[in-house]
């Protein structure tokens, strides 16, 4: 164990000491998180449509399917991956082999039973993951986890080591309380952690805002933090029936409600001002860089 520890250090030092390089690199991909509080919000359906949205605009996405108990990015685009994560982390494939394309190209990792592999790396392992990861972050603007719901230790541990958090919600009482607890708890842990929120299955736009001064109302009392609101998404039937189809709804209806929502929270992402973790390492070498932080 205290091998490992003194290998884990090494780690960070050097990812410390490759910041005062990293602006001179032509693309460092930016870390995004998207999580809940709790399971049936929508948050997958909404990283799947978010990185699509993403991808129309020019921007060069890869989703990370980091939900341990219920990975299925796959599934909502009716892809099957003949790699996941697993054969990464046992050195069988390279990233690029396991790296899937699914809908419109769009580039993903499918998590699966790999997922839980990854919180008991062993030094030569951890060491190959940072090489691999650090690599295919450099053709890319964006890699998007979609995390687990709720709040698991490593649903946290992804939250805290990347650049910012997106929270999704719905305007139920219960997904209300649940992702002010999940704001809560990690922000009580690391009060750098920067959070952005999303109300899924509105009715309209007064109701999204009614659910984020709920949100925001409490955060800034009790936790002196703002948790800024960066869009909605109408309750739309459009969802549902892609979902079975197994189709992505930007794509499968493209003029639907819901379609036009996700379009214009990606416009409003890329146009206003990025916030997250304060330090000077963002994007890949800063989220491992706080992942051997936590890992020591």
């Amino acid at each position: 164990m205290n091998d490992q520890a003194q290998s884990l250090r090494r780690l960070v030092s050097t990812l410390e000491e490759s910041s005062s390089t990293q602006a001179s690199k032509s693309r460092s991909a930016r870390i995004i998180t998207v999580s809940s509080g709790k399971g049936g919000v929508g948050k997958s359906n909404f990283t799947l449509n978010f990185a699509l949205a993403l991808k129309t605009l020019g921007r060069k996405v890869l989703i990370f399917d980091a939900d341990i108990g219920m990975a299925n990015i796959d599934v909502l685009m009716g892809a099957r991956p003949r790699y996941n994560l697993y054969h990464l982390l046992k050195g069988e494939r390279s990233i690029e082999e396991i790296v899937e394309l699914g809908a419109f190209g769009l580039p993903f990792i499918a998590g699966g039973s790999g997922m839980a592999d990854l919180f008991t790396l062993s030094e030569s392992d951890l060491n190959y993951f940072t090489s691999q990861i650090e690599g295919i972050s450099e053709q890319m603007d964006f890699i998007i986890f979609d995390t687990g719901a709720g709040l698991s230790k490593e649903t946290v541990k992804f939250i805290t080591a990347a650049d910012e958090c997106l929270v999704v919600t719905t305007p139920e009482p219960t997904a209300i309380t649940d992702a002010y607890a999940l704001i809560k708890v990690v922000h009580g842990m690391d009060q750098d952690v920067a959070f952005r929120l999303v109300i899924n299955r509105v009715a309209n736009k007064q109701e999204a805002q009614q659910v984020t001064d709920k949100i925001s109302l409490v955060a800034r009392r009790f936790l002196d933090m703002e948790v800024p609101l960066l869009g909605h998404i109408h309750d739309d039937p459009h969802v549902m029936q892609a979902v079975k189809k197994q189709v992505p709804f930007s794509t499968a209806f493209p003029s639907c409600v819901a379609a036009r929502d996700i379009q214009r929270l990606a416009i409003k992402y890329l146009e206003v001002p990025q916030i997250g973790q304060k330090d000077t390492l963002t994007g890949i070498k800063g989220f491992m860089h706080r992942w051997l932080k936590r890992t020591r």
